[in-house]
């Protein structure tokens, strides 16, 4: 039979996991924002401009989306 246990050598305070979340929130917030500004800057491009990118208006979210969170 296998026994497994887990250690750990730090502890987290409270005042570090609150840290932790504010970090997490800015991260969270500023991503948003790129996602935002990238999409309104795209769609303001005409269709030519867009074909020229090889991308049509349905696409517009999925690339702004990838733009900022697949980005990491």
């Amino acid at each position: 039979m296998a026994n497994a246990s887990i250690l750990r050598t730090e502890t987290f305070g409270i005042a570090d996991r609150f840290a932790a979340l504010i970090q997490d929130l800015q991260e969270r917030r500023a991503r948003r924002k790129l996602f935002r500004e990238t999409l309104n800057e795209m769609s303001a491009l005409g269709d030519r401009e867009l074909r020229d990118l090889g991308l049509s208006r349905s696409q517009l979210r999925s690339v702004a989306w990838e733009h900022a969170y697949k980005g990491k």
